[in-house]
């Protein structure tokens, strides 16, 4: 299946660490034999994911779908997480590590994420279009944050070509936010970088935080109401599939999938649904 979409040999192939023997190295036999390559060239195994400190599994009756995650609506939840919300707790760990859900550290992702992404609209309103400083100042660079940031930032590139380390990138973006906020509130004058300097930190954070991560600002209202149609249609779908309506179900489900929403029937009859 995976030579028929996507050719005899791919980038990446991910999986659980407990996928690792046997399940892919048998791919790796079948198609070794079958095309002379390995199916993929790079695999990444992410660690266990645990729930307040205990591995999760249906055995231990403590397994969370990330549509209850969204909803809130499993009792060891405390309230509703967003999917930004739930993306950026999980960059916070490599993929290699334990991630252990619980109410608190999510609730941290959640602040932390308000914080980075404020911290990234003050930055792109201290950038002006003449590269001056509104009030005339023109003041000579601070050699000593010149140097910080421009030792910070080559950093985001390298972290992510040692093994996908998405934690020391943002950790990275963190170590910038206290001076972002203290220019933005003029602590530190913004003159303190040059300009082009200014522009590169931007830009990275614009590359990083939307483009690769994924990451930008929601709304409860707009959260709300995306929940609230895709219960409705969901809904819709269910009735459908019991009245033999295939076609309206299929359809539904497919429509949904260009969108970037994937429906899945889980085998307890319910429906749940990730973002891809």
């Amino acid at each position: 299946m995976s030579a028929k979409y996507l050719g005899s040999q791919f980038d990446i192939h991910g999986g659980g660490m407990d996928l690792l023997f046997p399940h892919h190295e048998c791919e790796i036999a079948q198609s070794t034999i079958c095309n002379k390559l390995m199916p993929a060239r790079y695999w990444l195994h992410n660690n266990m994911i645990t729930i307040n400190g205990k591995k999760m599994g249906k055995s231990y009756h403590n397994v969370i779908l990330l549509t209850e995650m969204f909803s809130g609506n499993h009792p060891l939840l405390e309230k509703a997480y967003s999917p930004m919300t739930i993306r950026f707790f999980i960059l916070q760990t490599h993929y290699r590590s334990t991630l252990d859900f619980s109410n608190e550290a999510l609730q941290g992702a959640e602040k932390g994420l308000k914080r980075l992404l404020e911290a990234f609209e003050n930055l792109k309103g201290l950038i002006q279009p003449t590269g001056l400083e509104p009030d005339g100042e023109n003041g000579s660079a601070n050699e000593a944050l010149e140097k910080k940031v421009l030792g910070l930032i080559p950093d985001f590139d390298e972290s992510m070509n040692d093994d996908f380390n998405t934690a020391r990138v943002l950790a990275d973006m963190f170590e910038l936010v206290p001076l972002i906020n203290s220019m933005k509130a003029k602590q530190i004058q913004r003159n303190s970088l040059r300009v082009e300097t200014l522009n590169l930190m931007q830009t990275y954070f614009h590359n990083y935080l939307e483009n690769i991560f994924g990451l930008k600002e929601e709304t409860a209202a707009e959260q709300q109401k995306l929940q609230t149609v895709l219960e409705l249609l969901i809904d819709i779908r269910k009735e459908a599939r019991s009245k033999k309506d295939y076609a309206t179900s299929d359809k539904i489900r497919n429509q949904l999938l260009q969108m970037g929403i994937l429906l899945k029937d889980d085998r307890d009859g319910g429906v749940s649904y990730t973002f891809e």
